[in-house]
């Protein structure tokens, strides 16, 4: 073997050398900066009520909550339930309509999982259906509420944001993913029957 056949592969390895400490390094650098933002998560802004949110794909604007046992529509359910009401304006940013407002706004929970909350439009008095682009509207998201769990004096809701992907990773289509809680709001609970 020549000596510059040698200096050659000395070379060679080296390059291999510097090339697997610099991969292993970044990866050092990547892991532990994923630990050190999974160990201190940003702080999600409290807003006041009346304050517009922008999610992304909605503008939230949370009123009033309110308990009673009678929803909006005006007539009580067949089993009697307690009802943990929230006021808000909404308008869709979109493009096409759509429903998906529930994965958005969120109602801190006691200890058992809430269930979905119907959402009726203020100016019908009915079940919501699609929500138009640009077009404000005035909802109340109601939540059932579990019996026998007393209802506190203020409620904690999550408005969640949501992010447009022209493409996404899995099937490369476009659409809206959730994405981490922007704001936090917390609502004194009126009295309401």
């Amino acid at each position: 073997m020549t000596e510059q056949t040698r200096t050659t592969i000395r070379q060679r390895l080296y390059a291999f050398l510097i090339a697997g400490l610099g991969g292993l390094a970044a990866s050092a650098i990547s892991f532990s900066m994923t630990l050190y933002e999974a160990a201190h998560p940003p702080k999600v802004p409290v807003v006041q009520a009346g304050q517009q949110i922008d999610t992304g794909r909605w503008f939230v604007t949370l009123r009033t909550a309110r308990v009673g046992t009678v929803p909006p529509t005006g007539v009580p359910p067949l089993q009697p339930v307690q009802l943990v009401m929230v006021d808000l304006d909404v308008v869709n940013r979109s493009a096409t309509p759509n429903n998906v407002l529930y994965r958005v706004v969120t109602l801190s929970a006691p200890a058992q999982k809430l269930p979905m909350p119907t959402v009726y439009l203020d100016r019908d008095k009915y079940l919501a259906g699609y929500f138009n682009p640009n077009m404000s509207e005035r909802l109340t998201m109601a939540w059932e509420w579990p019996a026998g769990v007393p209802v506190p004096d203020k409620v904690t809701v999550t408005v969640t944001g949501q992010i447009y992907k022209l493409r996404d990773n899995l099937y490369g289509a476009s659409g809206w993913y959730d994405r981490d809680p922007v704001a936090t709001v917390d609502l004194p609970v009126e009295k309401a029957p």
